[in-house]
């Protein structure tokens, strides 16, 4: 198995990467799969909180977690420059903005629907008339915008209050992360999450765009993290042991 070369952290590649002399980390904790906070402790934890400190670990810099509640607002950061590395899914419209590395966890774009929906599978739901609630910004937003022609977007300011706009609206589906739409649905028997899915979201590194030797390090470090299990252990401890690990980049 072959792995992107990593360069040694020499002092440009630490300039790119954290410019202000420690590694300032952007978490999104609107994407449970990725991040949460515990429930007791109120500390953050997660698959990207985990790659976070190892990354911090293995430059020899003190990590910082800039916590966000929606993807959106870590876009809107960028030009403030507030954070130097972030956990992303690949969109084409962020890509004008911030650099990617390749994805370390696929997760699935799904709806949640009303039980008595008539609506059986995610591409029935393109059709005038139907609405759908969605967090801003989110990738998934980003996605159908471009992606449906007929049915409305409704947008909610995150991906948990897209839900609650669903509901109080009486709109047609909430479109989301399946895992937290499943988890939604089975404490609410009045609704169910569709089988199959309307995109596969692609979660990975970022970081502003123009630092190419933090990007080609990056990259080496999520395909090491994946190869090495670091990625699913993190996920397992985190309860997100059936969110997929993304395949290596030969």
């Amino acid at each position: 198995m072959s792995f992107v070369t990593r360069p040694d952290p020499t002092a440009e590649l630490l300039q790119q990467l954290a410019p202000v002399g420690r590694l300032r980390a952007a978490i999104n904790y609107g994407n449970p799969v990725l991040a949460q906070k515990d429930a007791i402790s109120g500390e953050p934890r997660g698959v990207s909180v985990d790659l976070a400190y190892a990354l911090g670990q293995q430059l020899g810099l003190a990590v910082e977690l800039v916590g966000y509640d929606i993807a959106g607002k870590v876009l809107e950061a960028v030009d403030d420059q507030a954070w130097d590395v972030a956990f992303l899914a690949i969109d084409p419209q962020r890509a004008t903005q911030i650099s990617f590395t390749s994805p370390y966890v696929l997760i699935e774009g799904g709806y949640l629907v009303p039980n008595n929906s008539p609506f059986l599978m995610p591409s029935e739901l393109d059709r005038a008339g139907v609405r759908i609630a969605v967090g801003k910004g989110a990738a998934y937003d980003l996605y159908l915008s471009r992606t449906l022609k007929d049915a409305q977007l409704v947008r909610a300011p995150t991906s948990a209050a897209a839900i609650e706009l669903f509901v109080s609206e009486g709109l047609d589906a909430a479109a989301g992360v399946k895992q937290p739409l499943a988890a939604y649905a089975a404490s609410h028997r009045n609704v169910r999450v569709l089988e199959g899915r309307f995109m596969a979201i692609e979660q990975a590194m970022a970081l502003p765009a123009g630092r190419p030797l933090a990007q080609q390090y990056l990259q080496a470090f999520i395909e090491q993290h994946k190869a090495s299990g670091f990625v699913a252990d993190a996920l397992a401890r985190s309860g997100q042991g059936d969110v997929t690990v993304a395949p290596a980049q030969r």
